[in-house]
């Protein structure tokens, strides 16, 4: 390992910079704006109406990734290439994008057309888009605020997968090059991205209190929202050993580090449960940069992973210094905000069981106020294992409904043993009000939830009455009407 970084080394649409005079708190949509890249808007500063997007690529990643600027603080860019909306137009003339939105009269007042122009710029650069949904995954993270939302998806439709052969095109066919520890510092600001596990655990233990940060979705808002100037941040970015996904032969062995956009990639057809649930935990640019271990990590009641990955059975790994750790997941949450995690120690992977091939049903719910983009109000994952028509076993988790996302375990001993049928799913309904003494907030009352977690357990046992795993069956927006074959 060479020696570490003390300057950000970014490459901002072709230009090399090297940083050594920005506080690692700017946000990239900050340091953009500063730099006269304007045309990156600051909207909402908290991830919700996409006018920051620009497209990232890591060198040896196979497309680009549309992320929320104000959510990225600057070292996060490091030795990554960052496109904006001014790059895309050369002496040829306007990007196919930028051609294929104006045919389509797609931008009205102009002010959200940049980050939507960058959101449409990953799609002409993916192979995947196959699906209608995936048209309204991709987008769904751009408000506009003239509501030209059918002509985008449109112009997204028209431009999705092109590839064209170009400069961009060009980008993504670059090999990576080994990482090397960065150890930046702007006044009292200290900031580290270790490039191993050895030089994390070093750091960590000369700094016990730094804050320890990945995709930096959460942390970022108390940045741009509260303020905030945390001095000592850690993150584990560089850390290619948190981003693999391992087949351990019973389980999966996930890495905390995976973002959430790939684990959805992976977990269609493998396990429909979570899928079900990434499908509408954010936008696209939210995806591209959360992570499995920050989700967990940051224990919030309302956190989307965990009531799926509790009903599934997963078990977390916490690793220091000292080794690794294995312990069940629900015995990781202990309090409000609070886990088991110690000084030194991160989350390093999960290991979720496969599903079996029969004798068990498995799915999982969100209940928000609106379909895309929304913070549950209660969210919910079923796992249940039949011998004959009777309940060998059940793991009923909820989120939204305590001070941390937990299993309803008097709900689970009704079901036990029971026989599978209406009867015993009315029972463990009315266990549930032993589990759980929900809040009243702006989400929903006490009594809302209560009703909603005994409503969602009776819809799983209808919809697992036809399929063990269920997946989403496609809704349109309500502004779109889907393609019809004549």
């Amino acid at each position: 390992m060479s020696a570490a970084t003390h300057s950000l080394e970014l490459d901002i649409n072709g230009q090399k910079v090297s940083e050594d005079a920005v506080a690692p708190t700017t946000t990239l949509l900050q340091y953009l704006r500063a730099r006269g890249l304007t045309a990156t808007k600051e909207g909402c500063a908290e991830g919700d109406c996409g006018a920051c997007t620009v497209a990232v690529h890591e060198p040896g990643e196979a497309s680009f990734r549309a992320v929320n600027s104000c959510l990225v603080l600057l070292p996060m860019v490091h030795n990554k290439h960052v496109v904006t909306a001014e790059a895309l137009k050369s002496k040829a003339g306007p990007h196919p994008v930028q051609e294929s939105l104006v045919l389509a009269l797609g931008s009205q007042c102009g002010y959200c057309t940049p980050g939507v122009v960058m959101s449409m710029f990953e799609a002409c650069y993916r192979s995947d888009l196959d699906a209608p949904w995936k048209l309204d995954d991709q987008m769904c993270g751009n408000l506009c605020r003239c509501t030209g939302y059918r002509p985008i998806r449109e112009a997204t439709r028209e431009i999705a997968g092109a590839r064209p052969d170009d400069r961009f095109r060009a980008m993504l066919d670059a090999g990576a090059s080994a990482p090397n520890d960065v150890e930046y510092t702007f006044g009292e600001l200290k900031y580290w991205a270790p490039a191993s596990l050895g030089s994390l655990f070093r750091v960590l233990e000369s700094e016990p209190d730094a804050k320890i940060v990945h995709g930096g979705t959460d942390l970022s808002l108390g940045i741009t929202k509260k303020f905030e100037l945390p001095p000592r941040l850690v993150s584990l970015e560089q850390l290619a050993e948190l981003a693999q996904i391992e087949d351990l032969g019973d389980r999966w062995e996930i890495g905390a580090g995976v973002r959430l956009s790939d684990l959805e990639t992976f977990s269609r057809g493998v396990l429909p449960p979570l899928e079900r649930m990434l499908r509408f935990f954010g936008s696209r640019q939210i995806k591209h940069r959360a992570t499995v271990g920050g989700n967990l990590a940051n224990a919030s009641p309302i956190g989307d992973l965990p009531p799926v990955l509790l009903a599934l059975g997963a078990t977390i790994v916490l690793t220091s210094s000292r080794g690794e750790e294995e312990l069940p997941l629900d015995r990781f949450f202990l309090a409000y905000r609070k886990t088991t995690l110690v000084p030194g120690q991160i989350i390093s992977a999960v290991r979720v069981p496969k599903l079996p091939a029969r004798g068990a049903l498995a799915s999982s719910y969100k209940v928000s106020k609106r379909q895309e983009l929304d913070i549950s109000t209660t969210a919910a994952a079923f796992f249940v294992t039949l011998e004959g028509d009777r309940v060998r076993e059940a793991r009923l988790a909820y989120g939204g409904m305590a001070a941390t996302p937990t299993r309803a375990k008097n709900a689970e001993r009704a079901l036990t043993g029971a026989r599978w049928d209406k009867d015993a799913v009315e029972a463990a309904c009315a266990a549930l009000g032993h589990d759980f003494e929900p809040i009243d907030d702006h989400r929903g009352s006490a009594w809302y939830r209560r009703e909603l977690a005994a409503n969602l357990l009776r819809g799983f046992f209808l919809e697992t009455a036809r399929t063990a795993y269920p997946t989403h069956t496609y809704r349109p927006v309500a502004t779109v009407i889907p393609e019809v074959t004549p």
